[in-house]
């Protein structure tokens, strides 16, 4: 089973591609997103969508794991970032994947064991459970975190 793990955002939204036998995780591929804060929303949310598709397209996987939206203090913020995963699952379901969802302290419990886990103890258990794997930024790390949660948790 191929896993296309994603943790969305307008800045920069990652993606991390796994596979799974039986309990065997393989690293597949990861990148980065990255939106220009000077093009507008709807340019912006087309570039994470069309992004997105293209990696489906390549990596042809089998379902999708997502984090969920967390509310931040500054509600711009959430809604923002309700934008770019309404971007991303579109492009998901335009695709005819399923997607499944955790949240952020559910993902830092399954990889890391703790889900109070920073960025940096996420970005060194994603590089011990997936030998080889070089993220391409923290956001790809997060990404690679939910695709290796998702197939953890999906076991259960």
């Amino acid at each position: 089973m191929i896993i296309l793990g994603l943790d969305p955002s307008l800045s920069c939204t990652g993606w991390g591609v796994v596979r799974t036998e039986g309990s065997r995780l393989t690293h597949i591929a990861n990148g980065q997103l990255p939106t220009s804060t000077k093009a507008s929303m709807a340019k912006r949310l087309a570039q994470l969508q069309s992004g997105i598709a293209a990696v489906i397209i390549k990596h042809k996987p089998d379902r999708v794991a997502c984090e969920e939206v967390f509310a931040n203090k500054n509600p711009q913020s959430t809604l923002k970032l309700a934008q770019a995963r309404g971007a991303v699952l579109a492009a998901c379901g335009a695709a005819g994947l399923s997607v499944n969802e955790h949240a952020a302290r559910k993902v830092k419990q399954a990889v890391v064991g703790t889900g109070g886990a920073d960025k940096a103890q996420v970005a060194a258990m994603v590089k011990m459970l997936l030998p080889g794997a070089s993220p391409a930024g923290n956001d790809a790390a997060d990404a690679l975190a939910v695709a290796i949660a998702d197939a953890h948790l999906s076991r259960e």
